[in-house]
């Protein structure tokens, strides 16, 4: 009988380590192309609240909302709509707060929100309705653990980080977060980028490192999680692999990188506040929890996976989410000098991928659907100009590594 009781009692001691602390939400995520999608409860006028979904960015100081959820809270849109590239927003004051698991947020430091028009949600190719820009996040603590896929907001200085501890360099303004690091022995700032699916560096830094190092590997046009939007310069984005990254205290290996056009750099710059090189996106911080102390101008990495999957496994196309839910073959990558899918042109829709429907899916679905292993064969259906067509496509081992990168990263 004492056995028993001392079990039970070691079993409720150790479920309330287990529990976040007081002030805290932990929210299940759904990854997708990379991307920290989680539940967010929305206020209505009637009192009551609506799910819909939320995007966690760390990288944009920026507050977005669907033309949906701006209605579905009675949101007044003032002044004229403004270009976000083919698409327009305007602008809204914003709820008093939202909600994340049973955690009100208050969005009491954010003066307005953007309301992307005509949409559903906050960016082509996304289900999220509502972004959680740094403006907000910096407000707490934030654990992002990428491996057992959860997502925890808490008071600040209430979470026990674990993990390497590194100095993170915040903007007051914004929250926008760098890390100091190191790319063959020279020091850089790299922001910390949840948000972003791919990671960036400047083209000045980045080029004499690939003019100096011709065996790391290449390639132009931003296939798989470097295809983030479908802009009209991503199929001529040069990607890189660096065989070796230092992030804090953290090495990081075999990170695929794309290079950061002259104009983008300067303007990236400006909104972080300090001197930087780029960012580091999701795709380097998949195995790691991530904690973000931004009270105390901290960051945490403490791995959870050491298995590391393909990344560029894939279909060669970059493509094109439409507000409509179609998809745009915008461009085809090269491989090995030459086009690595052939008889699909720019313009095309891209219906299907082995059956599976690319229309109305979000850019994680569909590039699902172009994954695979090398040599792999999939069959796509394409529309062009109201007529369908098939189309076969293999699968291509995109930025492959050398054989010796073992003796690179030394």
């Amino acid at each position: 009988m004492k056995s028993a009781v001392l079990i039970v009692l070691t079993l409720m001691a150790c479920t309330a380590l287990a529990q976040p602390p007081a002030g805290s939400a932990t929210v299940p995520i759904t990854l997708d192309h990379n991307r920290i999608i989680i539940d967010v409860y929305l206020p209505l006028p009637d009192g009551n609240t609506k799910r819909v979904r939320g995007w966690v960015d760390s990288g944009d100081p920026d507050f977005w909302l669907s033309e949906d959820a701006a209605k579905l809270m009675g949101l007044e849109l003032t002044g004229e709509p403004q270009d976000l590239g083919s698409l327009k927003y305007r602008m809204a004051k914003p709820p008093a707060s939202i909600r994340v698991g049973k955690m009100d947020v208050p969005l009491t430091g954010i003066k307005e929100a953007r309301v992307l028009l005509g949409s559903d949600s906050v960016a082509r190719g996304m289900s999220a309705e509502i972004n959680l820009p740094s403006t907000v996040l910096r407000n707490y603590d934030v654990l992002v653990n990428y491996p057992d896929r959860e997502f925890t907001l808490a008071a600040p200085g209430t979470l026990h980080f674990q993990g390497q501890q590194s100095k993170m360099l915040v903007n007051a303004d914004n929250g926008l977060a760098q890390v100091p690091a190191k790319i063959e022995g020279k020091s850089y700032n790299l922001g910390l980028d949840v948000g972003s699916s791919i990671s960036f560096v400047f083209a000045d830094v980045l080029d004499p490192l690939l003019q100096s190092h011709p065996q790391w590997p290449r390639m132009t046009g931003a296939v798989g999680n470097a295809n983030m939007w479908g802009s009209e310069e991503e199929p001529k984005w040069q990607l890189a692999r660096l065989p070796r990254v230092q992030y804090g205290p953290v090495f990081l290996t075999d990170i695929a990188v794309v290079e950061f056009p002259k104009q983008a750099s300067d303007w990236f710059e400006k909104r972080a506040g300090m001197k930087t090189a780029g960012l580091l996106g999701a795709n380097a911080l998949l195995p790691y929890r991530v904690g973000l102390d931004y009270k105390h101008q901290a960051a945490y990495f403490e791995i959870g996976m050491t298995f590391k999957a393909p990344d560029f496994d894939v279909i060669g196309l970059i493509l094109r989410p439409e507000i409509d839910g179609r998809y745009i073959i915008v461009g085809v990558a090269d491989y090995q000098g030459k086009p690595s899918v052939e008889g699909v042109q720019p313009g095309d829709q891209l219906i299907s991928v082995n059956g599976i429907r690319a229309t109305g899916g979000t850019m994680g679905q569909a590039w699902s659907s172009l994954e695979g292993n090398p040599g792999q064969e999939r069959t796509l259906i394409i529309d062009r100009a109201g007529k369908q067509i098939e189309v076969k496509a293999t699968v291509q081992h995109f930025l492959a590594v050398p054989e010796d990168s073992k003796k690179l990263k030394k």
